[in-house]
């Protein structure tokens, strides 16, 4: 079971990156492209960007240059995930970030002779072109907290050394950190991030689940204090940079990008803890009484509620969940479905090195790709969809936006994905009476699709909102400060029922999203958009499915708001939110209820 090399997985378990560059020396040659472009911009348009039509003609060969980055980005990026211990894709990826670097520098004077135009020159180039429209809008919104061109230009400069933080802790988590066996029921298991993650966290032993959750906490822990360290550089990098732009704070200025305010953030957070804890409290209960459980810990929370029932599932078997589930959004999206199977879209492989969790990458212009460590589980099933719900956003917005316009806020970006998880779960429900099967299924969509996002992300964004507010009070953070606030917001969301045993409080360096700004509430954001979507498409069908794809087309066109209530949801109010945690509770009840049913007829 202990995960092989990368020269020993399977092909077929691969994805295909030659769709990106076919070999090295092609990528090498787009390199020299890149660089070569950038100065040639440089020479022709530096100085020059001073009114409307200088600005639009700037743009286009912007653009172009842009189009040739981000497939070179993406291969470094992906060759990397793979395989985190492959010293070439290290190397290579250091000097990709090194090129950037200096090419970033090189083209920094672009957007601060635009930031000087005058707003009535930046209008009227908005007006003057749809495809450029929203990238000069952004430039008109950020024009107050832009820098002098010569403080933006040595930024760029440094920004490879102000990335370093997120790729000392992966090299940290991926590479350093070597897990030793553990034992349990007399035997010795091996154990790793991605074996924890996908084996031994479900695992229905409790035995083996609680001895892997001890020894993976117990190792995590020799390496806190540089993990601290490393994401203290991270926050202290946001800091400065929110206080030279003349931003209030740092929630403002990660927020500015987003194009939400405060008060949506505040009430993502302050709701879930306040609201959807007395429902998780009593799922926990629920685990912990069908398990027949002396006590409730937390390294007990995501066991099965029904593991004996749990299929194991292939690959190819995934296809028809996926293809039957999802075939409600219509031929086009099938067909893309179709060809991320056949063309290799998606690493499945299990293998030492490899990113954790799941991920797509969407770079425009190529088609998008999925990493996955298959495990055969349900849940890999979900996740599939979810990942795939990033790529069908994704290949909607490519095909009708523009490279500057397809990409939404970081607010809406986890409902396409979330979205595809109520698709798979209204699907299976609707395929069988039978009450462990209907049972099976509601405790995957609880266990995976809500405690994913609406717990595990939720409590990650709770913890997060304090490490900042403490970061805008002028202090840092340490290990003994990360693993304090960590046990707070646990203990204060599961309250007494759950024991949050030693360890627990380190939960904090497993993820990668802390150095991606305010990231985690999004996911739950997105749930509660997709989940009121999902309840129309049951109800109404068709014209349902429409609206929702006009949203994925629309990219990055639109507001969150806007985007929102083009789907038919109003997330102004807090209502939306409240649905959906009733809706929650309203699944647990179910839980509650077909547990019973079947319990009782079991014992007849």
């Amino acid at each position: 079971m202990s995960a092989i090399p990368r020269s020993e997985v399977k092909l077929e378990e691969t994805w295909n990156l030659e769709d990106l560059f076919k070999t090295e020396a092609d990528y090498d040659a787009r390199i020299k492209e890149i660089e070569s472009d950038a100065s040639a911009f440089a020479e022709k348009f530096e100085g020059k960007v001073t009114d409307a039509a200088a600005a639009l003609e700037a743009l286009k060969d912007y653009e172009k240059l842009y189009e040739k980055i981000i497939p070179a980005g993406t291969w470094v990026s992906l060759m990397q995930s793979e395989d985190q211990t492959n010293s070439d894709s290290q190397m290579r990826a250091a000097k990709f970030g090194s090129v950037m670097a200096k090419t970033g520098a090189k083209l920094s004077f672009f957007e601060s002779e635009l930031s000087q135009l005058p707003e009535e020159e930046l209008k009227s180039a908005m007006d003057q072109s749809d495809e450029f429209r929203i990238y000069l809008k952004d430039v008109l919104r950020f024009k107050p907290h832009k820098l002098h061109p010569e403080v933006e230009k040595t930024l760029a400069a440094y920004q490879s050394t102000l990335d370093a933080p997120y790729d000392l802790y992966n090299v940290t988590k991926l590479v350093d950190i070597q897990f030793p066996d553990f034992k349990a029921d007399g035997e010795s298991f091996p154990n790793s991030y991605n074996l924890f993650e996908g084996e031994w966290e479900t695992d229905p032993d409790t035995e083996k689940r609680r001895a892997a959750f001890k020894s993976f906490y117990e190792k995590l822990a020799d390496y806190q204090h540089t993990t601290a360290k490393t994401y203290d550089m991270h926050l202290q990098i946001e800091k400065t940079d929110a206080d030279l732009r003349g931003f209030k704070d740092v929630f403002e200025s990660l927020l500015f990008n987003q194009e939400v305010d405060r008060e949506l953030y505040d009430r993502q957070i302050d709701l879930i803890m306040s609201e959807l804890a007395p429902h998780m409290r009593k799922y926990a209960k629920l685990l912990q009484k069908v398990h027949g459980m002396d006590r409730m810990t937390f390294a007990d929370l995501k066991v099965p509620l029904d593991p004996s029932y749990e299929p194991k599932i292939t690959i190819e078997e995934s296809k028809k969940y996926i293809f039957d589930a999802l075939s409600v959004m219509g031929d086009d999206y099938s067909e893309m479905l179709k060809r991320s199977y056949d063309e290799r879209w998606t690493d499945f492989a299990q293998n030492k090195g490899k990113s954790t969790g799941a991920f797509c990458s969407s770079p425009y212009g190529v088609h998008p790709y999925i990493l996955i460590s298959w495990t055969g589980s349900m849940e890999d099933v979900f996740v599939l969809a979810h990942e795939l719900g990033h790529a069908g956003h994704f290949y909607n917005a490519h095909n009708y936006q523009g490279i500057f316009n397809a990409r939404p806020s970081l607010y809406f970006i986890e409902a396409p994905s979330t979205m595809n998880e109520m698709l798979m779960a209204n699907h299976l429900l609707q395929s069988t009476d039978d009450p462990r099967f209907k049972r099976w299924v509601i405790a995957s969509i609880v266990a995976r699709t809500y405690y994913h996002n609406f717990v595990t992300h939720l409590l990650e964004a709770a913890y997060q909102r304090k490490v900042y507010e403490r970061i805008d009070a002028g202090e840092s953070v340490n290990a003994g400060v990360l693993n304090s606030l960590k046990r707070g917001v646990l203990e204060e969301f599961w309250g007494e029922g759950v024991t949050i045993e030693e360890g627990a409080e380190l939960t904090w360096m497993r993820q990668p999203h802390y150095y991606m700004g305010l990231y985690p509430y999004t996911y739950s954001a997105g749930l509660t958009i997709s989940t009121q979507v999902s309840k129309r498409i049951l109800e109404e069908g068709e014209p349902a499915v429409q609206d929702w794809l006009k949203v994925l087309r629309a990219g990055g066109t639109k507001t969150p708001v806007e985007l929102a209530k083009m789907a038919g949801v109003d997330i102004t109010t807090d209502q939306p939110l409240k649905d959906t945690i009733s809706y929650i509770g309203g699944l647990i009840d179910e839980l509650e209820k077909l547990t019973e049913e079947i319990e009782s007829a079991e014992v007849k």
